[in-house]
């Protein structure tokens, strides 16, 4: 999950930064973004929990090989088995598992819209665990894009946070990936990305499977919906967007890369409006430009030395 990824891109620009990082955002706003289409699709047919600990166990089944064909180097220490580990359970069991939970409460809108608020988590937390500065001028591009951000949303009438209990799974979902993020940043360590994303999605299956069993009586539909909403979040989020991101939090500064999350939202309603048509008003188009400039200021501003 979180490799370098040089033995398979080793193409570099003229200042040295490999090209699959320099395409990495946009990767990843494409694949993430799409993720939450895919995931309402997938809970139509599915029970949440039940949901994620197939999403996982396909993720395992798909690596698994990979590790005997490709043997990569393992973790070396303790450490980095802990970090992989604790990354695994933040990233991927409590933030997907919490994210599902919400999302099967209120709206796929409101969940990214609160989980968008990650970079402001970041950025005031980040001085203080991992040393690095957030200047002025990347609050500005913050606070832009969250407004840009909260536009869209509010423009397609996506919040409808009825649901006490939603709103409480959508806060915690966005506390650990801000946790996640801010220790894959201050601990994180170079590992194949076959190696690390196995450990991690075993982790978190692990921790889902069994939570899955005592509250959910593991219901699935098996519908063609249901099989391409796994499709793309087993290959699209699971294995792809989850890879670059931590790749890009230990390449770059954590508050930088977090203020791509603001484009999420927006970009999802984009997705959703293409593929399925959901309405996408004047306002959102005023609101994807904020976000946009918000992202573009943030992740451009050099911070102080």
């Amino acid at each position: 999950m979180a490799g370098t990824m040089h033995d398979a891109v080793r193409t570099t620009t003229r200042q040295g930064e490999p090209l699959w990082l320099r395409c990495a955002p946009a990767v990843f706003l494409l694949l993430w973004s799409g993720g939450f289409a895919f995931v309402t699709m997938g809970l139509a047919h599915a029970q949440p929990l039940s949901f994620l600990a197939l999403r996982f166990a396909l993720v395992v089944a798909v690596l698994l090989p990979l590790l005997v064909l490709l043997r990569p180097r393992m973790p070396a220490t303790r450490a980095e088995w802990a970090h992989l580990a604790l990354v695994g359970v933040l990233m991927q069991a409590l933030y997907f598992g919490l994210a599902y939970l919400a999302m099967e409460r209120i709206s796929a809108g409101a969940t990214a819209l609160i989980v968008s608020l990650q970079p402001i988590l970041v950025g005031l937390a980040v001085p203080r665990l991992t040393g690095e500065v957030v200047g002025a001028a990347r609050w500005v591009g913050l606070a832009l894009g969250l407004l840009g951000a909260a536009v869209v949303i509010v423009a397609r009438s996506a919040v409808e946070a009825a649901s006490v209990a939603g709103l409480v799974f959508a806060g915690a979902a966005l506390l650990a990936i801000a946790s996640g993020t801010l220790a894959e940043k201050r601990f994180g360590v170079d590992q194949h990305p076959v190696t690390a994303n196995l450990v991690q999605y075993a982790v978190a299956l692990a921790v889902t499977l069994p939570v899955a069993a005592l509250f959910e009586d593991f219901r699935i539909e098996w519908t063609g919906d249901l099989v391409i909403s796994l499709a793309y979040l087993v290959v699209g989020n699971s294995l792809i967007s989850i890879t670059l991101l931590l790749a890009m939090i230990r390449r770059g500064d954590a508050a930088r890369v977090s203020a791509l999350f603001f484009l999420v939202p927006p970009i999802a309603a984009l997705i959703a409006w293409v593929l399925l048509g959901e309405a996408m008003p004047a306002p959102a188009w005023l609101g994807l430009g904020l976000a946009g400039l918000g992202v573009a200021i943030a992740t451009r501003a050099r911070p102080p030395s």
